[in-house]
């Protein structure tokens, strides 16, 4: 849902998948001469720090919880393997 409000010169939007069911309400203040595209522009960035999407997606389709964990013991290990052979 996107709202725009000329008058205020603001972007106005809601997140709606977020932990809880709370809606976040996404403000983008639009300054005096500023191209409606770098305004866009921020929206969708700003948008996607929302992780909005990544939500989404997983959602999708219901993972186990040990295939969870399995997959974030397997990134630890991958991500400490990677450390250690920097050091080294």
């Amino acid at each position: 849902m996107l709202f725009f409000l000329c008058s205020l010169k603001i972007i106005i939007t809601f997140a709606p998948l977020t932990r809880g069911g709370v809606y976040i309400m996404l403000i983008i203040p639009i300054k005096d001469g500023e191209n409606i595209d770098r305004a866009l522009k921020r929206y969708k960035r700003k948008f996607d720090k929302t992780g909005t999407v990544r939500q989404l997606r997983s959602r999708q389709a219901f993972i186990k919880p040990s295939v969870v964990r399995r997959a974030q013991v397997q990134k630890a290990a991958y991500i400490q393997n990677m450390k250690d052979g920097l050091e080294s």
